[in-house]
């Protein structure tokens, strides 16, 4: 079931009137009022799951059961070892389902042109399960949570598989922790006007940017990717630059979706996109962009490896040579910051050209991280903290602010060229067209019907976007005087929407990993 679709648009009333108004008054006065609460969620979740195939219902079935005795099975073992040797368990188990739906046919394929024979009957064809990244990596956190003492494992089976399948994030995340998460299911919800108010703003922005912004910059990024040779390089610059908008207002809206429904539910969860094309840096932009994807890799494998402040190994530190050992240092930093890369890119999918994304964003990320640059902006971009503490945001950013986002963004646009590539070779024509004379011809026009209002609702996405960079999400505008301003705003995007719909109702980007 898809955010954009007429069944959600069905679905999401009839359950949240049910969840707060029909089901909640109903047990209001029985004895187990959570359990009851928790397990409407779990019915109304594996619903929105099964409506793409039934079948889907089983792994995740699976990898809640595992996951779930996992913990139990952490919390009982005598030793140190065993409890470890559990949550290893759990996790080679999840991974390998992973592993398996995911990767498994591509391998076979490589494997089989490598040795130059048939790869048909190695071959399994599955159907990949939407959403089987997002929550096999929701479910490994919580087993290795348990095992780091983070969190104490639950006993509620339905609880956790509320935790685990709560459908407005089940499918692109926020890849949620269960530190975060299980405690709010842990307790009885009781509705928040403000919340749910604030939740349904959340979601007409998700919105225009899944449908007014990215599904309209999609309509030429098809047309071109989809036929590279005909294309000159003008042409196919303006399709790339077209696609960071598009993957951006994809992804993020749907996360501004998840979010904005999860409120109306009164459940928060982790924010996962924070303007990342206002970054003045590779570093800074990784901060900002997919933050759950990015925060999981730093804290369940970078730091684990050692992040950039590995223990020295004795035999080094005992000669005593601090060129010796900073030169260790960096060298540990620079693998760890390679590794997660390159993990996270063929996180993505089954294909070399997420991994080479993956490492094109190591390159521009380590010398940063050599030069102990890679923090220098945690702050965000055009603002001042004046002497009582209190942030500022500046109108306009400074010639120097704006040189560097410009540059972060052309870096970043590289980058999607390689993500939206099919296959390496493409990269290479993609590329080779672009610097080539043809990058001075006019680019491929559909009509000015079509560019002018596309422009327009990129550069409104933008502008929102800046004077709310301190904010949670574009249409946190209540510090707008008038009343009758803001719901003019709104009226004018729901209109947008409407004439925005097509007939086809397009997936998110996302479901595909």
């Amino acid at each position: 079931m898809l955010f954009n679709s007429f069944e959600y648009l069905i679905f999401l009333p009839i359950v949240f009137l049910l969840y707060w108004f029909v089901f909640d008054y109903a047990i209001s006065k029985c004895k187990h009022q959570l359990l009851w609460q928790n397990l409407f969620v779990v019915i109304a979740s594996y619903i929105f799951y099964g409506w793409w195939d039934w079948r889907f219902l089983i792994l995740i079935a699976i990898t809640t059961l595992l996951s779930f005795l996992s913990g139990i099975g952490i919390e009982y073992a005598p030793t140190k070892c065993s409890k470890k040797a559990v949550m290893i368990a759990n996790v080679v188990i999840n991974l390998g389902i992973l592993g398996v739906y995911k990767y498994y046919d591509f391998f076979a394929r490589e494997f089989a042109e490598l040795f130059g024979i048939e790869s048909d009957f190695l071959l399994l064809h599955l159907i990949l399960p939407v959403g089987i990244s997002f929550y096999t990596f929701q479910a490994l956190s919580y087993s290795i949570d348990v095992y780091r003492k983070q969190i104490q494992p639950t006993h509620d089976i339905v609880a956790f598989t509320a935790f685990l399948s709560f459908f407005p994030q089940l499918v692109a995340g926020p890849i949620e922790r269960a530190t975060n998460l299980l405690p709010q299911f842990q307790k009885k919800r009781t509705f928040d006007y403000a919340q749910a108010v604030d939740g349904m703003r959340q979601i007409l922005w998700g919105l225009f940017k899944k449908i007014v912004v990215a599904d309209n910059c999609a309509v030429y990024v098809d047309q071109v990717f989809g036929d590279i040779g005909a294309h000159s390089g003008s042409t196919l610059l303006l399709a790339a630059v077209l696609f960071t908008f598009q993957i951006y207002g994809d992804f993020s809206g749907y996360s501004d979706i998840a979010i904005g429904t999860a409120k109306l539910f009164g459940i928060k969860l982790m924010r996962n996109f924070n303007v990342p094309y206002f970054s003045r840096d590779i570093a800074e932009f990784w901060r900002r962009w997919h933050i759950s994807l990015t925060t999981w890799f730093r804290d369940y494998v970078y730091i684990p490896l050692g992040g950039s402040r590995p223990n020295i190994p004795e035999a080094i530190r005992l000669k005593g040579d601090k060129a010796i050992e900073a030169r260790y240092t960096k060298w540990i930093a620079v693998r760890n910051t390679f590794i997660i890369f390159l993990l996270s890119g063929f996180w993505h999918g089954a294909n070399w050209t997420f991994v080479l994304w993956g490492a094109y964003h190591a390159l521009l990320f380590v010398p940063l991280l050599l030069m102990g640059k890679n923090r220098r902006y945690r702050d965000t971009v055009a603002t001042v903290t004046l002497p009582d503490g209190t942030v500022k945001a500046k109108w306009l950013p400074s010639l120097k602010e704006a040189g560097l986002m410009l540059l972060t963004f052309a870096l970043a646009v590289v980058g999607w060229i390689i993500f939206r590539a099919e296959n390496i070779g493409q990269v290479g024509e993609i590329v080779s067209t672009i610097l080539s004379g043809s990058i001075l011809n006019v680019p491929m026009l559909i009509s000015q019907y079509y560019y002018i209002p596309l422009f327009v609702v990129i550069i409104v996405m933008l502008l929102f976007e800046w004077f709310t960079r301190n904010r949670l999400h574009g249409l946190e505008i209540t510090n707008v005087p008038y009343r009758w301003i803001r719901w003019s705003i709104y009226m004018l995007i729901i209109l947008a929407l409407f004439f925005s719909i097509k007939t086809e109702t397009p997936q998110f980007i996302y479901f595909q990993f």
